[in-house]
């Protein structure tokens, strides 16, 4: 018996939309990776980016547990001597949500091409409103 492999000409994409609002950041990430590399389809093929839409709304009101708004940091780098940027959890959740989001899913995509064009399919918004609604995503529930 032969297993099946989708071609990249034959992928059907829908829209998500999952709403952040009091859900923790890790599980919020962990779906929406989920859904952009296709693996919740009986047609997942680990070399073709057969996954859907994502689009998270609330961004600003992502739930962090323990004390990781004040221990966690995020690091930048300018690529100068000194460049060196660090923020906390709690100054990214508060001026750069989108980012803080983005980050979190990123991560949990391949880092290669493949994981470049999952992360394209991928759409955050600090606040309820968003622009994909003649698109007509359907709501993901975060567990």
């Amino acid at each position: 018996m032969t297993s099946y492999m989708q071609k990249k000409e034959t992928v059907e994409r829908k829209w998500y939309v999952i709403d952040a609002e009091g859900k923790s950041l890790g599980r919020v990430a962990a779906l929406a990776a989920t859904y952009l590399r296709g693996k919740h389809k009986p047609t997942y093929t680990p070399h073709i980016d057969c996954g859907d839409n994502i689009i998270i709304i609330n961004a600003q009101k992502v739930n962090l547990t323990g004390n990781k708004l004040e221990d966690k940091i995020y690091y930048n780098h300018s690529q100068y001597v000194g460049g060196l940027r660090e923020r906390t959890a709690k100054v990214m959740r508060e001026q750069y949500p989108v980012e803080m989001v983005e980050r979190a899913v990123k991560g949990m995509l391949p880092h290669n091409r493949l994981g470049r064009s999952m992360y394209k399919k991928l759409f955050v918004y600090a606040g309820n409103e968003h622009k994909h609604i003649a698109q007509k995503p359907e709501v993901l529930e975060v567990k």
